[in-house]
């Protein structure tokens, strides 16, 4: 029986279309679609257990691959399987979860599961940018409590239009790449990179992305329908109490409002607030405690909030006793780290960053493998979050997503000022020591100044700040925090992160919690996360202004030449014995890459000490060394035959060439240790080669002048049987005995 298959056409209005299907694939997943642009095909399935987990938050899971068989490629590895995700499919799921998971009911607990995973892939559709469209489609063809269908589009700006999900060629030529998330009514999310862009043009982008984004939620609604729209499942709510939720917020929100108002430090605000937590739960009975614990709990974390947030809407009053837009204390320090290559700290407030900048060649770039995408990276950034940076003790299983999503938002804030002429692949490491509110922007400011104390020639500085929002509908009253700790980040309606230079905006982060946030207001917390900028970009510019000149006196030194395609072969040598024993004895690393356009060999030597780098470009020199027909060159005897002598250049040790005996002198010569010696130096004449040998000729006669009286003997006369190698002779050879 054939599948009743239902379809429903988006048009990106340009001549490219969207396609949503459903019926035909995954049948037993709660909701499944298959989102088609080109060639692109994503399949999205949703599933969500019918009981509720034991927990007290939503266990939702964003899983987004892409199968090597999408893009007809082998996995790589020994394994010929997908194994754990790359860092590009942790990025994508990370931009997926963060627009999904608000508008699940706060109190809907069951054990959620939501996997995109990219069927065939088309070179020019990045499908990334429709996952969040397939996601939400998905869940929408389910029974899912979910608020309303969503979409996330990719912008871009090619030469002043914006463009709605560009080709990866379209974004090589764009000076912003922005995804943003979105519902009908609102923005939910921003994430992307820009060359230095205003704050008017990025909210410009927001905007033309929005109205993409409400065509692609109202396909999902058409398709929903056609389809048959599911009646949303019934689960089992919380357990409310108004009268206890009444009752504790009258016992805490003065306490908690006065602890908010003393403008403490973390660890103190912390203890003070669990005290005013413990008075709340003692003053019920053991029974009451065993009853409504979790209630209590949760309606103490309500009160505190709503004390916090007004505190800073009705006195501009913040929990460390700064004002909306003050900056924490900044300090910062360059070259701390002997050894590294580069090295900066940068502290702000509680939150610390330790950078270090490591320098290499070619071979240290980092290799990105996915099937949508094959490249390198010269430039990239790691970022580290260890549990003591915020005071807890808790098991470390590798990477997790959230230090994959920072250290890639710090990358794009800084990649765009390292010049395009920097000879080395460039790591920069991020240490968080402390953490209380935006290390990954501590990690930018940090970051900044670790490449200028390592000598790369960034353009621009480059710093960032996060901000927070805290508003209020009824009132209409609202404030902008700049450099919000992370109590902040929790209770607000609104964080983001913005990077940029004294010129512009480099890359942003944002988190919209609250519906309809109008853009005049999103406008003007960019304009004062600006101004937060330039402020610690002074700090940082007081510090280290410029870069350094030259990298350190320990860090290795780059020298990058071309070399003509056919003397590849040579400075390689059989087997790479040539290269190999030049690294050796020079103390560096050489390595030759081919040029795709003019397949010249482009040569990078490192190396810590100049002496082996100039080393190594001598013997480059020697190999490439040509001497002119009729130009007389100085030479030195490096070895002696019974014909001659072989012979160097001086300028060009290595080049070699044989000097004949005949070539020698004048005078009949009998012994070649006659006119010269091993190790003599003299001069020749270069005739170039010889038509009847076709070897390189030289002579040191030929610059010599001639004795007096000098006769030139007659040519040879040739005879036809010369060597007794005539046919009436070669019969006269022994026949084999086989």
């Amino acid at each position: 029986m054939i599948p009743e298959v239902k379809r429903e056409i988006i048009d990106l209005g340009d001549g490219r279309t969207i396609s949503l299907e459903t019926g035909k694939l995954a049948k037993q997943a709660h909701g499944s679609v298959v989102v088609q642009s080109g060639k692109c095909m994503l399949l999205c399935t949703v599933v969500s257990n019918y009981k509720q987990s034991d927990v007290d938050f939503l266990p939702l899971t964003v899983d987004y691959r892409e199968k090597f068989a999408a893009a007809g490629r082998y996995p790589g590895g020994f394994f010929k399987r997908e194994a754990r995700p790359s860092d590009g499919e942790v990025l994508t799921m990370r931009l997926v979860d963060r627009v999904l998971r608000p508008l699940f009911p706060k109190d809907y607990h069951a054990e959620t599961q939501v996997m995109v995973q990219l069927m065939s892939h088309d070179e020019d559709v990045m499908p990334d940018a429709m996952a969040g469209l397939a996601a939400s489609a998905a869940i929408q063809l389910s029974d899912l409590p979910f608020e309303c269908p969503i979409s996330e589009v990719r912008v871009g700006r090619v030469n002043g239009e914006f463009v709605i999900n560009p080709t990866r060629a379209q974004l090589l030529e764009s000076d912003i790449d922005m995804m943003i998330g979105a519902s009908a009514d609102s923005v939910m999310m921003v994430e992307g990179e820009m060359d230095e862009i205003s704050e008017e043009e990025m909210a410009d982008a927001i905007k033309f992305a929005h109205e993409a984004i409400k065509v692609q939620c109202e396909a999902q609604v058409k398709l929903a329908e056609a389809f048959g729209k599911k009646e949303t499942r019934e689960y089992e709510p919380e357990r409310e109490d108004e009268e206890l939720a009444k009752k504790i917020h009258e016992l805490a929100y003065d306490k908690v409002y006065a602890v908010a108002k003393a403008g403490s430090s973390k660890h103190e605000r912390g203890a003070a607030f669990a005290e005013i937590k413990e008075e709340i739960v003692a003053s019920y009975s053991e029974e009451e405690q065993e009853e409504f614990g979790d209630l209590i709990s949760k309606y103490y974390s309500k009160a505190e909030k709503a004390a916090v947030r007004d505190l800073t809407l009705n006195e501009g009053l913040r929990l460390d006793g700064r004002k909306t837009d003050e900056i924490r204390p900044i300090w910062c320090e360059v070259d701390y780290l002997p050894s590294t290559h580069g090295s900066a700290i940068f502290t702000r407030g509680e939150t610390q960053a330790l950078a270090t900048v490591t320098l290499g060649t070619s071979r240290e770039a980092n290799q990105i493998d996915m099937p949508s995408y094959e490249g390198e990276e010269r430039f990239y950034l790691h970022y580290n979050f260890p549990p003591f940076s915020t005071g807890e003790a808790r098991p470390i299983r590798g990477t997790s997503r959230r230090e994959v999503g920072h250290g890639n938002l710090a990358q794009r804030a800084l990649k765009g000022m390292v010049p395009e002429d920097c000879p080395y692949t460039v790591r920069v490491v991020s240490e968080v020591l402390e953490s209380n509110g935006s290390s990954s922007m501590a990690t930018v400011c940090s970051g900044t100044m670790a490449l200028m104390d390592a000598g790369v020639q960034l353009i621009k500085p480059v710093s960032g700040i996060a901000m927070g929002l805290i508003s209020d509908a009824e009132s209409g009253k609202y404030a902008v925090l700049s450099d919000i700790l992370g109590d902040e980040d929790h209770l607000g309606d609104m964080d983001f992160k913005v990077t940029g230079t004294a010129d512009g905006i480099t890359a942003c982060q944002m988190d919209i919690k609250v519906k309809g946030l109008s853009y005049e207001i999103l406008v003007k917390a960019l304009k004062q996360a600006r101004n937060g900028r330039l402020h610690i970009l002074e700090k940082l510019t007081d510090t280290i202004a410029t870069p350094n000149a030259d990298v350190k006196g320990h860090a290795p030194k780059m020298v990058t030449r071309r070399i003509p395609n056919e003397f590849i072969g040579a400075l390689i040598g059989p087997g790479g014995k040539v290269i190999q024993e030049l690294q050796k004895e020079t103390d560096t690393t050489i390595v030759i890459n081919e040029d795709p356009v003019t397949e010249e060999g482009i040569v990078e030597i490192l190396g810590v000490g100049s002496e082996g780098i100039d080393a190594v470009n001598a013997k480059i020199d020697s190999l490439l060394f040509k001497p002119t027909k009729g130009e007389v060159y100085e030479v030195k005897v490096i070895k002696m035959l019974d014909f001659g002598a072989v012979i160097e250049y001086t300028a060009a040790p290595g080049n070699e060439v044989l000097l004949h005996i005949s070539e020698l002198a004048w005078e009949r010569t009998d012994n070649v240790t006659d006119v010269v010696n091993l190790g003599d130096v003299f001069e020749v004449k270069y005739f170039g080669v010889d038509p009847k040998t076709r070897k390189e000729k030289v002579s040191r006669k030929a610059i010599l002048p001639k004795p007096e009286g000098y006769a030139e003997r007659p040519p040879r006369e040739r005879d036809g049987n010369r060597d007794n190698r005539s046919k009436d002779n070669r019969g006269d050879r022994k026949p084999r005995r086989d």
